[in-house]
């Protein structure tokens, strides 16, 4: 759970600082605001948190392919 956890935070966090920034600069239309952060911070967590991914992927991974228990 931890490493979805620290990504999903992650993307929050860089979402946040995407909107601050852009809302600093003088973007104030609601609607673009939202739309540019998210993209911005899409493109910033594919570059800044390829480990965060490859960590909470490989999680989900061993998580699915885990046999389960049998009922008898």
């Amino acid at each position: 759970m931890r490493p979805v956890l620290v990504y999903t935070l992650s993307r929050i966090g860089l979402f946040l600082v995407a909107l601050g920034v852009l809302w600093l600069l003088g973007l104030q239309n609601p609607l673009v605001l939202i739309v540019a952060s998210f993209l911005i911070s899409g493109i910033a967590s594919y570059v800044l948190l390829n480990k965060q991914r490859d960590a909470m992927s490989e999680r989900i991974s061993n998580k699915i392919d885990r046999p389960k228990p049998e009922d008898d």
